[in-house]
């Protein structure tokens, strides 16, 4: 006696109690959600929003603002002091993303990471 396949309400067919297909399909699905949970609640420990930036972004300035909170001097991460106000403080991120810090005397208050077309246009600070 042979076998029938069977049809599933997903549309699949095959033998067995549940579509094996929808079933892995299920389990990926769950298992990225489960990292995309667990990417978002790191965005808590940081002191700035970092959310709408690309992961490589985030990834670069928790690496400045970590060696910052070490007491790390923001020139071994290339920042410069601005012209128009001295208390500012630019750190290249990335090529094309800045952390804007402020010099409080003995320590560095980070205050935003913003794209380099942002930081040409409006000088931060003003």
């Amino acid at each position: 006696m042979s076998r029938r396949k069977k049809s599933f309400p997903c549309g699949h067919k095959g033998y067995g109690q549940i579509c094996h297909r929808c079933a892995h399909e299920q389990t990926i699905w769950e298992e990225k959600k489960q990292q995309k949970n667990a990417w978002e609640e790191t965005f808590t420990q940081d002191p700035i929003d970092l959310r709408p930036f690309p992961k490589n972004v985030v990834l670069k300035a928790r690496q400045i603002l970590q060696g910052l909170a070490n007491q790390q001097d923001y020139r071994e991460f290339h920042g410069k002091r601005l012209r128009h106000d001295r208390f500012v403080i630019s750190i290249p991120v990335t090529r094309h993303y800045r952390l804007i810090c402020r010099d409080h005397g003995n320590f560095l208050t980070p205050e935003a990471v913003i794209s380099h077309e942002d930081y040409n246009v409006c000088k931060p600070g003003r």
